[in-house]
């Protein structure tokens, strides 16, 4: 039957073309569709077109009556095979068919043609016009340039053994420098993506930072500086270098302040005392940040360093109202508790009339035994004011109170025995000095009292008085 069918078509391959071939293998195509419906406006009818075969003999070639029919098969049969790859790659879902026939078709409707369940529908599609409409949009630019840029300073460090481990402090301070670069630039659709530098050429130099970087654990504990003023937590000696052979300058008491000048090392350090500069070991230190109560403790310990013999009793004892309170508050000797009724008193004095009221508070104990005398309790005077040996009791001076007689006699030591002549004293008058012989202790005694020794009895009140603040 094959053969038949390619006698046939070699009998008719005078009289086609290329557009023969063609429908053909379209008709080839059309066959692997299971159905064709085709329906009418006017009548629906259906119709089956036939099957259109199309054989090929072996070898892929149809014999042709010419001799270009065979050249002409081959590149059919080439054309064939390429257009079935396309479809096999690029799949058809619909195929129309149209009628060959020379009737009026514009009444009938093709239908599409059913698919065949073993052809694959793509349906995820590549759209290339989108894809390549987003690609023809991007851009990449590249710029040479030449900008003048800033380079960045270097911090140097140094350790310093006389500052507070951790704490720095600028000795330098650091300036960028500035350089031309010459460099490639790169934008992707506007943005900057990446740069490339080509050369560098210096402008000007950066100036380093200097730090000074602490590390003494002595200053960072006591939380101090070089300069500042310390305290000593115990009695020490100033030494003339920094070791314990070392000459002794002078002995320091416990809670008084130095002036911390050098820090040679963590054991040692260089103060200055009263104007007078030394070593003391650094252990015996400590600051107000770390011992709070220090400063209370030196402000006492201050005042007591200047009670001796010798101290001069014209000026005030610098000591609170609080002080007082706390010398005379009960005292052992004080029975009738005269002198602790009468600590304002004595404050009083102190600040009024520039002088010292412990040293008044020592002559009314000595004179008076405590308040115990009979004139201190007949006449409220605990001096004995007025007195004179031959009649110590008739002479003395009476007075309205305890606070009255401390008050006259205060005034009385101020404008006579303390002051030289022409010293301005109290309420626009001046000093007198009829008694004077120097404002200490020994030079009252001479016109004051009698007792050669008087004044070394009052002073030992004094200084049991002062050492009850301690």
């Amino acid at each position: 039957m094959l053969d038949d069918k390619n006698n046939s078509m070699n009998k008719n391959q005078d009289n086609r073309n290329l557009s023969d071939v063609f429908r053909e293998l379209q008709e080839i195509r059309y066959s692997q569709a299971n159905k064709v419906h085709t329906t009418s406006k006017s009548k629906t009818t259906k119709q089956t077109r036939p099957k259109a075969k199309v054989s090929f003999i072996e070898n892929n070639n149809i014999s042709f009556d010419n001799k270009k029919g065979v050249k002409l098969s081959n590149l059919i049969i080439v054309f064939v095979i390429l257009v079935l790859v396309i479809i096999a790659i690029f799949p058809l879902n619909v195929f129309s068919v149209e009628t060959s026939s020379n009737e009026d078709h514009s009444d009938e409707v093709v239908e599409t043609a059913s698919i065949p369940t073993n052809i694959e529908i793509n349906r995820k599609a590549l759209n290339m016009q989108k894809i390549i409409s987003e690609n023809s949009s991007f851009e990449k630019v590249k710029e040479q340039v030449s900008e003048e840029r800033e380079i960045e300073y270097e911090i140097q460090t140094k350790e310093n053994p006389t500052l507070p481990r951790g704490e720095q402090v600028l000795l330098q301070e650091g300036i960028m420098g500035k350089e031309n670069v010459s460099l490639v630039k790169t934008y992707e659709n506007g943005e900057f993506i990446e740069e490339i530098i080509l050369a560098k050429q210096t402008v000007e130099e950066p100036t380093p930072e200097i730090l000074d970087i602490g590390t003494s654990d002595f200053l960072a504990d006591l939380k101090i500086h070089i300069g500042d003023t310390v305290y000593l937590n115990t009695t020490a000696k100033l030494r003339k270098e920094a070791s314990e052979s070392s000459e002794e300058v002078a002995e320091i008491k416990n809670y008084l302040d130095v002036k911390l000048l050098e820090l040679p090392n963590e054991d040692w350090c260089k103060v200055s005392f009263d104007s007078v500069e030394g070593y003391l070991p650094t252990d015996v230190l400590t600051s107000s940040s770390k011992t709070p109560s220090i400063i209370e403790k030196n402000r006492i310990q201050r005042i007591l360093i200047h009670v001796n013999i010798k101290m001069e009793l014209n000026k005030s004892t610098g000591l609170t109202l609080k002080d007082y309170q706390k010398i005379f508050k009960d005292l052992p000797n004080d029975t009738n508790g005269i002198f602790e009724e009468n600590a304002e008193v004595f404050y009083n004095m102190d600040k009024k009339y520039n002088v010292n009221g412990i040293f008044i508070a020592s002559i009314a104990i000595h004179e008076s035994a405590w308040g115990t005398s009979q004139i201190a309790n007949d006449k409220n005077n605990l001096f004995g004011y007025g007195s004179y040996d031959e009649t110590p009791y008739e002479s003395s001076y009476d007075f309205i109170s305890f606070a009255d007689g401390i008050e006259t006699v205060s005034k009385s030591l101020v404008k006579y025995y303390l002051n030289p002549a022409g010293t301005k004293i109290y309420d626009g008058e001046t000093a007198s000095a009829w008694y004077y012989n120097g404002p200490t202790l020994e030079g009252v005694n001479q016109r004051y009292a009698s007792d050669p020794d008087w004044h070394t009895k009052v002073y030992s009140y004094m200084e049991m008085l002062y050492n009850r603040l301690s």
